[in-house]
């Protein structure tokens, strides 16, 4: 009869005042973790609050791309990959109170498919040159993109050739993040959609809204987002973003390679590649006319 119960259920057994001891630990941890702000999920809200306010893209008066210009990257997609825009991926190890709140650096980066302009997503075109604010991109001119500031904290796209310790962490390819400072590594530029093109487009006016690659200049990679590489993120589902070429059977650049640098309607009807997303080719008269 060892298994009979021989005493009442308020009778505290084994180590009860230790359990009882760690129990009030615990509770006492997570108020003071409550009070601090730094409960995950505290933590997911605050990032998300932040992170994904919204900011005002730049509008174009002449149909081009301006430094200072802040613009969204997206990808049209195909038939296997929705629409994306690239973004922070920043999750709740990404965030610092020191000196003030933001994202640590490097940040990784991803393709989202909320196409929203916002901290996330708005990226600034920076001058590496010595090109006034304000003065038109030029195809194959170098420049920087630059998150914006305060929370996004002034980070640099930017990428180097792989090793086997760095690289991106699904493809394996070519790693594409955002750190702290600008270097050669984060230079980039625009080249013309066609490659049959890109001799008579070089030094001409990028304009706005429209298909064109972003080449990593020290690599000569050529940013992608791929379809096929998926990525759990704090905001769903996305893709993964590298830099490497991408070609077809004609030696012409995929999809995966094909970006819009988005600007704001001068009408105010929200982005300007809802409207226009046709080739480099089609635009480059609109801009000399203004």
């Amino acid at each position: 009869m060892a298994h009979v119960r021989t005493y009442r259920t308020h009778v505290k057994t084994g180590n009860w005042n230790e359990d009882l001891c760690l129990e009030e630990d615990a509770k006492k941890e997570y108020l003071e973790k409550k009070a601090r702000g730094e409960l995950t999920a505290q933590k997911v809200d605050f990032l998300k609050q932040n992170i994904l306010r919204p900011v005002e893209l730049s509008v174009t008066k002449d149909g081009g791309l301006h430094f200072g210009d802040v613009v969204m990257l997206v990808n049209m997609g195909s038939e296997n990959r929705e629409c994306s825009a690239v973004c922070i991926n920043a999750d709740t190890n990404s965030l610092t109170k020191i000196p003030s709140p933001g994202i640590k650096a490097p940040c990784e980066i991803s393709a989202g498919k909320v196409i929203q302009p916002c901290i996330r997503t708005a990226f600034i075109i920076t001058s590496v040159d010595g090109s006034p604010e304000g003065s038109t991109l030029l195809f194959e001119q170098s420049f920087a993109l630059k998150t914006t500031s305060d929370f996004a904290m002034g980070l640099y796209l930017t990428s180097d050739l792989r090793t086997f310790q760095k690289c991106a962490k699904k493809s394996r390819l070519q790693e594409v993040n955002v750190v702290d400072g600008v270097s050669f590594l984060s230079w980039w530029k625009i080249v013309h959609f066609d490659p049959q093109e890109r001799l008579e487009y070089e030094g001409h006016p990028v304009p706005a809204n429209v298909k064109v690659l972003v080449v990593h200049c020290k690599t000569n990679q050529a940013l992608a987002v791929l379809g096929d590489q998926v990525l759990w993120t704090t905001y769903g589902k996305e893709y993964e973003v590298t830099a490497h070429t991408f070609l077809d059977s004609h030696k012409a650049e995929r999809n995966n390679n094909h970006w819009v640098l988005c600007t704001s309607d001068p009408a105010g009807d929200g982005l300007m590649l809802l409207n226009r997303t046709e080739p480099a080719a089609n635009s480059k008269d609109q801009i000399h006319k203004h």
